[in-house]
């Protein structure tokens, strides 16, 4: 055992002294240098753009999120509405409608507590109180709405200047961009959730007749009406809607850009309702499939199949064929775009079209006018009338029939009533503009029919009754 473990021990010490030997005689020296500095590694883009980005620097949500939270309400209505009916109600007979609380969030704008909203939060209110961030609840005061673009107005007096977001511009906005979402989903007050902007433009009712921010920061029942803003802390939406198919957030939401909630408010503050400009065309947006069917190269851009008559477009010389490419330099790539523009603009309003014919691009400056059309039911569109045409059929008021509904087309035109022809009374209502027959036409009851007097482009008066 004791001549083992002597043979170990000389077999250690004779590999100890060769290493020790090739280290000292043949080993060349070799400086080793160990780094305690931290560096950042550049990572490069896989683009050919010769540009490095700083990986450390990160969005700063801290600053646009104390702003903000104190500006953002929680909005509570309380509305009537059908119960079921119980063996209670029946037995005493009584009405089975009951109160019931909605809730959703709004926004302050201005110090002395104008806030902004989505119509379809106070939509029936019977009444509407406010929350503060700080717990101190108002009564509000509906000042105006807009079903159209789901925006509301309300006020409330309080005993101190009240924090406020101020508006930013959407048209500025960047597709990436970060933004916040701040509201009262589920009853959570000064909730914050971040995301970037999707998409911009976008339209949910497949009409052509909306232009939402599209974000993917998270949104939910209660968030409505809340602010979306920039890292700046500038209010650049009104968050509105999600998509869904349980009704909770799944990934996109939408607001209403602060260019359009902006003008919307003034104009209820100012005028009492909405000031729509109307640009006076009639088209849709240039895609492959579009494009080939009338005959041209373009996809992009909104298409003028027609302009209205009488209208800013046809004053300033837009054509059947034009094409869109630009409102105020803005870029028109879809028929969203171009409402979205002309969503923020009022009567009387310049605005700057840019515009390809046959194949040149134009530019030409158009006067925005005041709606003078209306689609009437049943009846198809009408048009506030000229002097000229009440002279030619002896008419001494009414509205212009400019398009008959193509469904119930051969019902008129068998009965004589023609393009050209002028109503002029609806349910008993002597009508002198488009204003008076929506006006006639919204006092109705739910069951009452529809009258029409009307003189047809000979001449002849006519009556019709629809039940």
């Amino acid at each position: 055992m004791k001549k083992i473990a002597s043979l170990v021990l000389i077999s250690a010490l004779g590999g100890v002294l060769t290493l020790g030997g090739y280290k000292l005689f043949l080993e060349k020296d070799k400086t080793v240098v160990v780094d305690t500095t931290q560096t950042t590694p550049n990572f490069f883009p896989t683009s050919n753009v010769n540009t490095l980005y700083n990986t450390t620097e990160a969005p700063d949500f801290v600053s646009a999120a104390e702003n903000t939270v104190h500006a953002v309400v929680h909005v509570k209505n309380v509305s009537m509405g059908s119960g079921q009916m119980t063996f209670e109600d029946l037995f005493w007979g009584r009405n089975s409608q009951r109160p019931q609380l909605g809730t959703g969030s709004g926004v302050i704008i201005n110090a002395d507590g104008y806030i902004i909203t989505n119509n379809h939060v106070i939509k029936n209110s019977q009444e509407l109180s406010v929350t503060l961030n700080n717990n101190k609840t108002y009564e509000a005061e509906l000042i105006g709405a807009d079903e159209k673009t789901d925006i509301a107005l309300l006020k409330i007096e309080a005993d101190e200047a009240l924090p406020f977001v101020t508006f930013g511009d959407s048209d500025n906005a960047k597709i990436g961009e970060w933004v916040l979402a701040v509201g009262n989903p589920f009853n959570l007050t000064s909730t914050v959730t971040a995301g970037i902007i999707s998409a911009k433009a976008r339209d949910l009712s497949g009409k052509s007749i909306q232009s939402f921010i599209q974000t993917d920061a998270a949104v939910n029942p209660g968030n409505s009406g809340g602010a979306l803003v920039n890292t700046n802390g500038e209010l650049i939406g009104i968050n509105t809607a999600i998509t869904s198919q349980t009704g909770s957030y799944v990934g996109y939401s939408f607001a209403v850009p602060s260019n359009i909630a902006r003008k919307v408010v003034e104009d209820i503050m100012e005028y009492g309702n909405v000031q729509n400009g109307i640009l006076g065309i009639r088209g849709g947006a240039l895609n492959s499939r579009y494009s080939d069917e009338l005959g041209i190269n373009d996809t992009e851009g909104v298409y003028i199949a027609e302009v209205v008559e009488d209208s800013g477009a046809d004053r300033a010389g837009l054509k059947e064929g034009d094409i869109i490419k630009k409102i105020n330099n803005i870029k028109i790539s879809k028929f969203s775009d171009l409402t979205g523009q002309i969503g923020s603009k009022r009567p009387n309003d310049v605005v700057e079209v840019t515009y390809t014919r046959d194949g040149k691009i134009k530019t030409v400056n158009v006067t925005l006018l005041k709606n003078q059309t209306y689609t009437m039911p049943l009846v198809g569109e009408v048009k506030n009338v000229k002097a000229n045409d009440l002279k030619k059929l002896k008419a001494s008021n009414g509205v212009k029939v400019i398009k008959l509904n193509e469904k119930y087309r051969d019902y008129w035109t068998r009965n004589g009533v023609e393009e050209g022809s002028i109503i002029t009374m609806v349910n008993d209502v002597e009508v002198n503009s488009i204003d008076d027959v929506q006006k006639a036409l919204k006092n109705a009851t739910e069951f009452e029919s529809l009258k029409i007097e009307l003189i047809n482009t000979k001449g002849e008066k006519d009556r019709f009754n629809f039940r």
